[in-house]
């Protein structure tokens, strides 16, 4: 990867070029660890090998990992440490390696990818990615990512900036995900969409757009969400979703004609719908 690219700092959306999610160029780790909280076909039966990264290129309200991707929690490793921590959780049988939150850190990273291949890292590597991404970071990975896993979170820039503090995230997200297709097609790559209170989150529109560019690729639409952060600050955020806000989205992208997707189970037992992806982990 051009160093050019790093120093000016155009890997996200932001094109800030200042690097204020790091700022000294060096690679900071928060953990890392035998994950087996990923959808089936990334955690597969023995986990996959996440490794953390420390600060974010967005500021969500609502992040559940703030005092890592905020406040800045985590250690220095260099570019030999961290392709040790690969080598690591391959030895441990990780299904592959999950970079969590990377994009500020590209540049460092692929160097680090570089050296454990040549000691013997196999297993795929998984692009771990809130979707603020620039192109241009993008095509440097082209033949290096194995797996992408995008979030696609707004489908309108008002909210992106007002809740996550990012300008132009749509049209970022929009043609960073065209780009991961192309670069490793359908069936490796994995969209997820994080459903928030009020519709903020404009899922209708998201889905539209995935089903646009392609119905067979995967996509997940979770349910998770709950109240972080500094989301009590905004009334329309400070709860939970219902039951009803997330059948209804899960009606929507069924109807889309998605083949592959994952849904989750609410509380309410009144409306469950089981995933129909298949469980069987990506392999090389």
């Amino acid at each position: 990867m051009s160093l050019k690219l790093a120093q000016s700092c155009n890997l996200c959306g932001r094109q800030c070029k200042s690097s204020i999610c790091n700022p000294k160029s060096e690679i900071k780790v928060s953990s890392y660890t035998v994950h087996h909280g990923e959808e089936p076909m990334i955690s597969g039966t023995r986990g996959s090998g996440a490794i953390f990264f420390t600060n974010c290129n967005m500021r969500c309200v609502y992040c559940q990992n703030y005092e890592i991707s905020q406040n800045g929690h985590g250690n220095i490793k260099s570019k030999e440490e961290l392709a040790d921590i690969m080598l690591i959780l391959q030895k441990k049988q990780c299904h592959n390696i999950n970079l969590v939150s990377p994009t500020h850190f590209m540049p460092q990273i692929l160097e680090s990818i570089k050296i454990a291949i040549a000691d013997g890292l196999k297993i795929p590597v998984v692009y771990n990615t809130n979707g603020y991404d620039s192109l241009e970071l993008l095509k440097e990975l082209d033949g290096m990512i194995n797996i992408y896993m995008p979030d696609f979170k707004y489908s309108d820039n008002e909210m992106a900036k007002k809740y996550s503090g990012a300008d132009n995230y749509v049209e970022t997200a929009k043609a960073g995900i065209a780009e991961m297709l192309r670069q490793v097609g359908p069936r490796n790559l994995l969209v997820r969409h994080l459903v928030l209170p009020n519709r903020i989150s404009g899922t209708f529109e998201v889905l539209d757009f995935l089903a646009s560019i392609a119905t067979d690729i995967r996509v997940s639409l979770m349910a998770q969400y709950s109240p972080q952060h500094k989301a009590s600050q905004h009334k329309e955020l400070n709860r939970k979703i219902s039951a009803l806000e997330y059948n209804e989205t899960v009606e929507y992208l069924q109807n889309k004609g998605f083949e592959n997707a994952y849904i989750q189970e609410l509380i309410s037992t009144d409306f469950y719908l089981p995933d129909f992806m298949s469980d069987e982990p990506f392999k090389m």
